[in-house]
């Protein structure tokens, strides 16, 4: 890197972007936020969790489409992503400056969208990985970690609020991405050829697969309700497998290509403040609390200390906590409440709740990061872990209630508290570099924070996976439950096959719950409302050990500063 200020990239290295005297430093935040509500679309993945799992069936899962679980865990691969290039792209961040790396973090995110629509249109799901996870979860890291130090250093008086706008983006990017993806899979979307109603139609089952006989041959099908087909302008009956269009494919092209675009014009806005510089008028303030240190600490120096691994827990649970419900939000919305209040909780209000998320997400961490810089960052995070615990106890609750009493004040306190959740879960991610600033100075913050990420990499597999397993239990469950309950002989006559099989139509998605159900004995209970009770209790058990990781923090012991004739030798800072 010592070569990066003079060779044919110089125009991007820091040095070449320093701000003239006078400079306002309010042109750097909309920068910052652009790139970040363009990676912040991760947040709205689960809008693309229904076209993939649909993707050959695109009326209804085929044998052959790709199950949640696998298309979830793209979305956890691209945060293990994030927080690798994170950490690595740290100490390259504080040497090259923030546009290099928001250069670099436009061609990986956009560049990861059109791998990833290449392996949609081809059916190869470890394109997808490649794509969106891997080079699109590096792109997320790198313009992830791209404006944070530079932020702290243009607004060293309002700290929390400098990294409240930072970061502010990349909660608030599913609030614009949501219904925009929504939007360009309804324009690229195509239905399937229609064979005609279940009833009119001659269907086979083999191997838990339905097949239908035609002049032209036995061809597979899948077999779509009123309401699955209703969303592609068709009615219920047999639809040919591989003949439609979900439009993920094209919404993941063109997505890729304004991505990298608009990434490219924000990176080039970025400027970094000259050595030594301060806002007029304002000089550093002494302050009372012994957590606010006036020292820094190196960045190789700051993993040796015990803070680093506390603040590194606390975001791991924190995060885990929150990124598998926000992963599955939208499923999860429509499965508590869609089978018990159809009526109210339709496919657009399911959509409109993915979008609150995101308002609430990015609302969370401006508000609790400039909360911060009155009340504190310990008590900031003790607001997190206390109140977050309730509220994770509470949805059980909604959810068993509204199973047996269908009341409109169950989805309401359900709403309240999964938005309270989220925006804490933002105001975590706004208010830990002001943290970190706090605990080891902002000589190194920069880089620092990109290794804490790494936290949110574990998060990012821990929490998907934590969701997606205990879900998958309950589901198999409940399957097995109302299986014991229905009739065997209306069994075989609704799926063509007899309850002996049951193990070959669930994996073909040929049976589910929602289907069971149809035929289950009077006054049997939906059991899915409930399927998400066992990990939320989980969830609050991880909030609980965070809150005793930061009761015990303390500051850093005085050897692990720095000298203060190296923290003058450090150029550029």
């Amino acid at each position: 890197m010592s070569n990066a200020s003079s060779g044919a990239l110089a125009f991007l290295h820091k040095s070449h972007i320093v701000a003239e005297p006078g400079y306002n430093r309010w042109r750097v935040p909309p920068a910052s936020i652009a790139i970040h509500l363009c990676i912040g679309s991760v947040y709205a993945w689960s809008v693309f969790n229904l076209a993939l799992t649909r993707e050959l069936g695109v009326v209804a899962p085929s044998a052959d489409d790709w199950s949640l679980s696998s298309v979830v865990w793209i979305f956890s691969v691209a945060i293990v992503f994030l927080g690798l290039s994170a950490a690595f792209a740290g100490k390259w961040l504080e040497e090259v400056g923030p546009r290099m790396v928001g250069v670099v973090a436009a061609f990986l995110w956009g560049g990861g969208f059109i791998l990833g629509s290449v392996g949609i249109s081809t059916h190869q799901l470890w394109m997808v990985y490649l794509g969106y996870g891997v080079f699109g979860g590096c792109g997320l890291g790198l313009g992830y970690v791209s404006p944070v130090s530079t932020l702290l250093r243009w607004f060293p008086d309002r700290r929390g609020m400098a990294t409240g706008m930072a970061i502010m983006g990349f909660g608030g990017g599913a609030m614009i991405a949501a219904p925009i993806k929504g939007w360009l899979l309804g324009i690229f979307a195509k239905a399937p050829e229609f064979l005609g109603a279940q009833d009119a139609v001659a269907t086979v089952v083999e191997n838990g697969r339905v097949f239908a006989e035609t002049a032209a041959g036995r061809i597979e099908v899948v077999i779509a309700s009123a309401s699955q087909a209703a969303d592609f302008g068709g009615q219920a009956g047999i639809y040919v497998i591989g003949t439609g269009e979900t439009g993920a494919s094209q919404t993941f092209l063109t997505l890729g290509i304004v991505y990298f675009f608009v990434m490219i014009l924000a990176a080039f806005q970025y400027r970094v403040p000259s050595k030594n510089w301060k806002p007029e008028g304002w000089e550093p303030k002494p302050v009372a609390s012994g957590m606010v240190s006036q020292n820094s600490v190196h960045i190789d120096q700051a993993i040796k200390t015990p803070q680093f691994w506390q603040l590194w827990l606390m975001l791991c649970l924190n995060v885990t906590a929150g990124i598998g419900v926000i992963g599955v939000a939208k499923t999860m919305m429509s499965e508590i409440f869609g089978s018990v209040m159809p009526l109210v909780v339709t496919a657009a209000f399911a959509s409109t709740y993915v979008l609150m998320i995101s308002v609430f997400n990015m609302g969370g961490r401006f508000f609790w990061a400039s909360m911060s810089d009155y009340i504190g960052r310990k008590a900031t995070y003790m607001c997190f872990f206390v109140l977050g615990t309730l509220l994770y106890l509470s949805i059980p609750y909604f959810a068993s209630a509204v199973a047996t009493n269908p009341s409109m004040i169950y989805l309401i306190g359900f709403y309240v508290a999964t938005m309270i959740i989220f925006s804490m879960y933002g105001g975590g991610f706004a208010t830990i570099p002001a943290y970190l600033a706090d605990m080891f100075g902002t000589m190194h913050v920069g880089g620092i924070h990109g290794r804490l990420l790494t936290a949110w990499s574990l998060a990012g597999v821990l929490g998907p996976l934590a969701i997606t397993s205990l879900r998958q239990m309950s589901v198999t469950s409940a399957i097995q439950d109302l299986s014991s309950k229905v009739d065997p002989a209306v069994f075989a006559e609704k799926f063509g096959a007899p309850l002996a099989q049951i193990d070959q139509l669930v994996a073909a998605k040929t049976v589910t719950i929602a289907k069971l159900m149809e035929i289950a004995p009077g006054g049997t209970i939906d059991p899915t409302p409930s399927l998400y009770n066992t990990t939320m209790y989980c969830m609050a058990a991880l909030l609980v050990v965070a809150f005793f990781a930061n009761l015990w923090m303390r500051p850093v012991k005085e050897h692990h500063h720095h000298d203060e004739p190296e923290l003058q030798a450090v150029p550029g800072e």
